[in-house]
């Protein structure tokens, strides 16, 4: 058999190279060539993780400026509340400023001890007792509302994080579905065929991907984060509330010795 036998047919040869150079143009590849050409099931998909994707980064930036500043509201707080200032004289100056958690404990604790107080001055021992309580569930409470506020749209991060890449492989399959679909229809498995269709159907996985992966960092990251700034509530509320202790009871006890002094 000779060599001839083996050789291509420029006919064939210029079909083929038709077939593939119109391949390349009836497909482009870019992500937005992809988003295009995909099913209206996928686009659906496609649109949703991106939204998602957009809204997460939106809730991450939200994070770190506020994070950010409630730590240094903090910090800044704790230094004058150990300059020695009067607890009264700070507590009229920063009373109406409730909107940082700190302070919102501070004034809370104050609140509650004033009441104490007046309690004291008038003779009603009945709501003397367990005034130290009172107080530290005044503090408690107010925490607890506080982070609640910072937890805001932390449930979105975890509900991303963990539910996008299977949204993103719905979209997937469907994608590879029709494409196989349309493969067994053409009866054509050359690769410029198949291609373009698995493409679009990855290319749902990876947005799916592309919006999880920051969503589970960034709620892992502002958890501990949360959990560090409540810790140093509760430290913050435990050590004015010993302090308040004190004050209640030397204010407890200047009655008794101004008796024994009368008698």
């Amino acid at each position: 058999m000779s060599s001839e036998n083996f050789m291509p047919n420029p006919i064939d040869r210029a079909v083929e190279g038709a077939v593939i150079e119109g391949a390349k143009v009836a497909h482009d590849l870019s992500p937005w060539g992809l988003f295009m050409m995909s099913d209206i099931v996928v686009k659906i998909v496609m649109i949703m993780l991106v939204m998602a994707s957009i809204w997460c980064w939106a809730i991450i930036f939200e994070k770190m400026k506020t994070m950010k500043l409630v730590n240094h509201r903090a910090k800044k707080f704790e230094d004058t509340f150990w300059s020695g200032e009067p607890l009264d004289k700070l507590y009229e100056r920063v009373k109406l400023k409730r909107q940082d958690p700190i302070v919102s404990v501070f004034v809370a604790g104050m609140d509650e001890w004033k009441v104490a107080a007046n309690d004291q001055r008038s003779g009603n021992t009945a709501l003397q007792a367990g005034t130290q309580q009172r107080i530290e569930r005044a503090m408690e409470v107010e925490i607890n509302r506080s982070i609640d506020k910072l937890e805001k749209n932390m449930t979105f991060l975890a509900n991303v994080g963990s539910s996008a890449p299977f949204i993103g492989l719905f979209g997937t399959v469907w994608g590879v579905m029709n494409s196989f679909t349309a493969i067994a229809g053409s009866n054509n498995t050359s690769l410029a065929v198949v291609a373009p269709g698995i493409a679009e159907a990855l290319f749902a996985t990876a947005l799916g991907l592309v919006a999880a992966i920051p969503a589970v960092i960034a709620y892992n990251k502002f958890s501990s984060d949360l959990n560090r700034y409540a810790d140093r509530l509760d430290a913050f509320s435990s050590e004015f509330s010993a302090i308040l202790s004190r004050h209640l009871a030397k204010s407890a006890s200047k009655p008794q010795f101004e008796k024994k002094d009368a008698a």
